[in-house]
């Protein structure tokens, strides 16, 4: 790795002090530049090279075998570009505090820990003391879970991060005016300098491609100290592409990305960085597919996603997710339903336009062909859906990959599908051909426990609230059979 031109200072060899010429009084902060150099995807090396010191001496910090003093602070703050009042907290006090707020539960009624041991708990052991209180907050979300299922309030929405995020983009109708703004006038001024490298390099980062064993398991990492941008090497291009654009998300459009979500008040603080990440996914989609020219492309060329995905050096799955986001009043695109999921049917990406009825929890129905694109991977299946109440809807599914790159990477396949309101189809290449009678639909359900499908040959289980017949005299094709009312 790339260093500054510094000149470096006389490294400390293990077991030696730190240095005193600052009399302020040391402090133990090994967990939390651990974090930081993790956070930074730093190896102990590196840091030890941008602080000037050995890399058994980080070890030692870390470990909470050697102070961090004013000295240091100053060179990590310096380096890194950190706020160093935040950086020089002492947590010893914080843990202290927070582990004798968590022995008062009931459940520790009966262990009777003195304050001078809680001290010595949090002075000497910090990472016990942290692993101690993430159990018990662990402890507390699924009590309070199990205690909101119990009274019927739905409490298991209180430790639901995932779907606190999804609930906010859903509300918005995945669409942000603010960000597809900015995003477009940015989009010209990267144009105009040349191209993504070159607007970086005018902004002061370098970029560069790594191999794998510098980037340590990262994609794409912003080395602070060297103002650098480090893309894995092994990445296609439009996955390069892809991530030049979210670090520019997180820098360029910081402010109105942390607007958005100061403005929402979240259950958990992952809840909140879960949509920090989906609106930096979104600004990179505006970035590379600015609205208006993708929306005009979208149309003239019939959704072909292929065709699009060639016209702006996108991926498949990030046309189909950019499709989703063309909610400007006055030039509003198609209104689209998004979802991925893997082979066992786990939901890891949905985004709602059409109003398409989708479960929440329990599986989808094995019907549709989002679950069966797994048999012809890379093949685009279009399919005409009809819900138990007649809605109708076309529905276009494939495979898409991720990872890979190299012999050791594991590829991860997963299933990705759009899906429109019937009468919007005849605007996809994908549908029917103009003039043609429509095919037969798909009937399909939101999920067995939820379709009243008596016939359905597919049906796992029983839905809610029908009672089943005896089969002691008569079995039918369908797994079950029901009584009439």
């Amino acid at each position: 790795m790339a260093h500054s031109s510094e000149p470096k200072r006389t490294a400390l060899p293990k077991g030696e002090d730190a240095p005193r010429d600052n009399a302020a009084r040391p402090l133990y902060l090994g967990p939390r530049i651990k974090r930081l150099r993790r956070e930074l995807g730093l190896t102990q090396q590196a840091m030890a090279e941008d602080l000037g010191i050995s890399p058994s001496y980080v070890a030692l910090i870390e470990r909470n075998q050697r102070p961090l003093t004013a000295d240091l602070l100053l060179r990590l703050a310096r380096s890194y570009k950190l706020d160093m009042s935040e950086l020089a907290a002492d947590e010893r006090d914080d843990y202290a505090r927070r582990l004798s707020g968590m022995l008062k539960d009931p459940i520790f009624a009966e262990i009777d820990l003195t304050s001078l041991e809680i001290s010595d708990i949090a002075t000497s052991f910090p990472g016990v003391a942290e692993a101690m209180l993430r159990l018990h907050g662990a402890y507390i979300r699924e009590q309070q879970a199990l205690a909101g299922l119990r009274e019927g309030t739905g409490g298991d929405s209180i430790a639901d991060p995932v779907g606190d995020a999804r609930r906010f983009m859903s509300t918005r109708r995945n669409h942000f005016p603010t960000l597809d703004a900015r995003a477009e006038s940015l989009a010209d001024e990267i144009a105009r300098t040349g191209g993504q490298q070159e607007w970086l390099r005018k902004q002061g980062v370098r970029l560069r491609f790594m191999p794998a064993d510098v980037m340590m398991g990262a994609l794409r990492r912003y080395d602070r100290h060297n103002e650098q941008l480090l893309i894995d090497d092994a990445l296609k291009a439009e996955q390069r592409q892809w991530q030049i654009a979210v670090h520019i998300a997180y820098t360029a459009l910081r402010t109105e990305i942390s607007a958005l979500v100061r403005g929402e008040s979240f259950a958990t603080p992952t809840a909140a960085q879960l949509v920090r990440r989906a609106l930096a996914a979104y600004t990179a989609g505006a970035l590379l597919m600015p609205y208006d020219k993708f929306a005009r492309a979208a149309q003239a060329r019939g959704h072909d996603i292929d065709v699009l995905a060639g016209m702006f050096g996108a991926s498949f799955e990030q046309v189909a997710h950019r499709l989703t986001t063309l909610g400007r009043p006055g030039h509003e695109g198609v209104p689209f339903f998004f979802i991925r999921v893997d082979a066992a049917g786990n939901v890891s990406k949905r985004f709602d336009g059409t109003g398409f009825p989708f479960a929440a929890h329990g599986g989808g129905c094995p019907l549709w062909t989002l679950h069966q694109v797994f048999r012809w991977p890379g093949q685009i299946l279009p399919q005409w859906l009809e819900m138990p109440d007649g809605q109708r809807f076309f529905s276009i599914a494939r495979t898409v990959t991720s990872g890979g790159g190299g012999h050791d990477r594991p590829v991860t396949i997963r299933a990705v599908a759009l899906v429109c309101a019937a009468e919007h189809a005849d605007k996809l290449v994908y549908a029917r051909p103009e003039g043609m009678p429509a095919p037969p639909a798909t009937p399909i359900g939101m999920t067995c426990r939820l379709c009243n499908r008596a016939e359905c040959t597919a049906r796992s289980e029983p839905p809610l609230g029908r009672d089943i017949l005896p089969e002691d005299y008569r079995r039918v094709a369908a797994p079950f059979a029901f009584a009439e009312s």
